[in-house]
C-alpha cells in the first residue's frame, strides 16, 4: 500500500465515512492514476479536466458517474493533499423521474412467490416497514420489539437509527421463521454454514426479489428498492400523515419524501380541477341577456 493510500484510507476512517463511500472515492483516484500511470500528486487540474472529458467522450460515462469521480477527486486533494482543485466541470443533471409503485396485488404476488420462508420473510419485512436494502440486512432478533410493535433500524442511511412499524401478520410469520431457522446474529444471515454469523449479502437479496417478480409475472417494479417506494405511497393514499411517512422511511428532509404525493394517482385524483371550481350557474346568470351587466 502506498503512502498516500494508507494516507487516504486513515483520512476516510477520521470522518466515518460508509464502507460503498470509501470504495468509491479509492476506486476514483486508483482510475485517475493508471489513466496517467502518475502519481495523483503529480497531476495536474488541468489534466483532471482531461480525464473527465475522457471519461465522458471516450468512454461514455453517464453525468452521475462523472460527478462521483469529481467528487472522490476533489475529497482527496482537499482532505489527504490539502489542495484545493480549481476544476469546473459543468455536467447536465439527469432528469428527475418518479419512482415505480407497485399496486397491493402485485406486492402481494411477489411476497407469495418465493418457496422458501425465509425468502418471502425477506420481501415481507422489506415492504411492511419501507426499509431499504441493507437496513434489512443488517436487522437482528433483538432489533424487533414486538411489546411496542416497532422495529429498531440501527445505523441507517447516514449512519442514523430511527424506528419503523412492525406490521401484526408481519409479526406472526417472523416468530414462524425464527422457530424454523434460530437465526442467532442477524435476523437474515448469510445462507453459508460457514458464514452464519454475517448478513445475507445484497445481490443474494436482489436476486430474490428479481426471481420472485419474474415468477409473480410482474413485468415493471425493477429493483427491490420498489417494495421502499411502494409502502410510502399505499400510506400516503391509507390518508397517514406525510410527515409521519417521513419520520417511518428516515427521510432527512420533507421534500425526499413530498415526491410520493407525485407518484400516488388516488391521492392526486382526489384533487378537483379548478374547472370543476367554477360556479356555473353564477356565470350564466351575469352573461345571459336578461343579467345585470344588460340592464
Amino acid at each position: 500500500m502506498t503512502e498516500l493510500r494508507h494516507k487516504m484510507i486513515r483520512t476516510m476512517d477520521l470522518r466515518n465515512l460508509s464502507k460503498n463511500t470509501r470504495r468509491t472515492y479509492l476506486h476514483a483516484v486508483t482510475g485517475l492514476a493508471n489513466h496517467y500511470h502518475a502519481s495523483p500528486d503529480t497531476i495536474t487540474d488541468e489534466m483532471i479536466e482531461d480525464y473527465l472529458l475522457y471519461l465522458k467522450n471516450k468512454k461514455d460515462r453517464a453525468p452521475s458517474g462523472c460527478r462521483v469521480v469529481l467528487t472522490g477527486l476533489k475529497f482527496f486533494y482537499s482532505h489527504v493533499l490539502d489542495r484545493k482543485l480549481s476544476v469546473d466541470f459543468s455536467l447536465t443533471r439527469i432528469p428527475r423521474r418518479l419512482p415505480t409503485v407497485l399496486t397491493q396485488d402485485q406486492i402481494w404476488k411477489i411476497i407469495c412467490a418465493p418457496k422458501k420462508l425465509k425468502h418471502q420473510l425477506l420481501l415481507m419485512t422489506t415492504y411492511s416497514a419501507g426499509l431499504r436494502a441493507g437496513e434489512v440486512l443488517r436487522l437482528k432478533p433483538e432489533h424487533i420489539d414486538s411489546k411496542r410493535m416497532l422495529i429498531k433500524i440501527v445505523g441507517g442511511k447516514g449512519q442514523k437509527d430511527r424506528y419503523t412499524m412492525l406490521s401484526t401478520r408481519l409479526l406472526v410469520e417472523l416468530r414462524r421463521y425464527y422457530r424454523k431457522y434460530r437465526p442467532e446474529t442477524y435476523l437474515f444471515p448469510s445462507s453459508y454454514k460457514k458464514n452464519k454469523d454475517t448478513p445475507l449479502h445484497y445481490e443474494s437479496l436482489r436476486n430474490v426479489y428479481e426471481k420472485a417478480r419474474t415468477k409473480a409475472g410482474v413485468k415493471n417494479g425493477v429493483g427491490i428498492h420498489t417494495l421502499r417506494h411502494s409502502f410510502a405511497t399505499h400510506l400516503l393514499e391509507a390518508g397517514y400523515d406525510i410527515r409521519k411517512i417521513q419520520v417511518l422511511m428516515g427521510h432527512s428532509r420533507l421534500s425526499t419524501t413530498m415526491i410520493y404525493l407525485h407518484v400516488s394517482r388516488e391521492t392526486l385524483s382526489k384533487v378537483p380541477s379548478p374547472l370543476d371550481l367554477i360556479d356555473t350557474k353564477q356565470v350564466q346568470m351575469e352573461d345571459s341577456p336578461d343579467g345585470p351587466n344588460n340592464r
